[in-house]
């Protein structure tokens, strides 16, 4: 009981996240699952689960706000569960040795970018159209598999891709990410439920996890405008580059002082991306009250937004 409500807390932590980036669900609740020892298919199986119910939620309360584009749902959900069924199939084919360290060095890779994203402003590229297929499609294949083989990266590989194309408001990329996932993540069971069977999954972990998401989800539209992204976005990243560094690190046999060095210059780099967010943080707040004390409001041009307000997309025009 005791580890299920700390498993209860990840999923309620790992949704909190989600809510103030559009991303990291899967990479926060799959990084500290496997920190307590689940084994790596197992626990991308038990977190795609979960997200099946807090992702119909979330799009649930996207549509009705208005934030979805179902084209581009339509034209990046098809490709992304095709490429998550086949991520799935692929993990639940390797042994539990050998998936450990990929799924790391999947994670570890999603939380160096998730450092260097928000240490850095991501300006829009205005551009005239809409987003085609081919481009959406391989993207969303793309997405699915590493979503499916990392635990979690559908929204980390997704929503920037669409943002740097310039060609949807931030509020339609988020929400129009987050509904396909649904799509994306009911894929990603299935192939499981093939490759694994039903005893694959946890279901006391998913139930767990599930729980802790939904009790989560309103908290979460509360909590974005208190914390701001910028810096949130920083923090996790570091949590699951230092916790993944580990299983790394025992499969290439590091021993001596090499392990030190490493967590030494992680944990720098980690510190150099949080100052930098807070740095980026303080600016982009000066730039709008500048901005709006000279127009009587946002020009919605050249200012970033209030990263506390804009959610995950901190230093991105709304």
């Amino acid at each position: 009981m005791r580890k299920l409500l700390v498993i209860a807390l990840v999923g309620l932590a790992a949704q909190l996240v989600d809510g103030a980036l559009g991303m990291a669900y899967g990479l926060t609740s799959t990084t500290l699952l496997l920190l307590a020892g689940v084994a790596p298919a197992a626990a991308s199986a038990s977190v795609h689960l979960a997200e099946i119910g807090t992702t119909l939620a979330s799009g649930a309360a996207h549509w009705r706000f208005g934030n979805v584009d179902w084209q581009v749902v339509r034209r990046i959900a098809l490709p992304g569960a095709i490429g998550a069924f086949a991520g799935a199939t692929f993990l639940s084919a390797l042994s539990t040795e050998a998936a450990a360290p990929w799924m790391a060095a999947i994670l570890f890779t999603l939380g160096a970018y998730l450092l260097v994203r928000f240490s850095r402003p991501l300006r829009r590229s205005p551009a005239a159209g809409r987003l085609r297929g081919r481009f959406l499609a391989p993207l969303g294949l793309v997405a699915g598999f590493v979503d499916a083989t990392g635990g979690g990266g559908w929204g980390p590989v997704a929503t920037p891709a669409l943002l740097v194309s310039g060609r949807l408001a931030p509020r339609k990329v988020i929400g129009s990410v987050d509904t396909s996932e649904f799509v994306v993540a009911s894929a990603a069971s299935l192939g499981f439920v093939i490759g694994l069977g039903t005893e694959g999954f946890l279901l006391p972990i998913v139930l767990a996890l599930l729980a802790g998401g939904l009790i989560a989800a309103p908290i979460a539209a509360w909590l974005v405008r208190i914390i701001p992204a910028q810096l949130l976005g920083a923090a996790v990243g570091g949590v699951i580059v230092l916790t993944n560094a580990r299983v790394l690190m025992r499969a290439v046999d590091l021993d001596g002082t090499l392990p030190v060095l490493v967590y030494l210059l992680l944990a720098a780099g980690w510190a150099t991306a949080l100052v930098l967010a807070v740095r980026l943080l303080r600016r982009t707040r000066r730039e709008r009250a500048l901005a709006e004390a000279a127009s009587g409001g946002p020009d919605g041009a050249d200012v970033a937004p209030d990263p506390a307000r804009a959610g995950a997309l901190s230093g991105v025009d709304r």
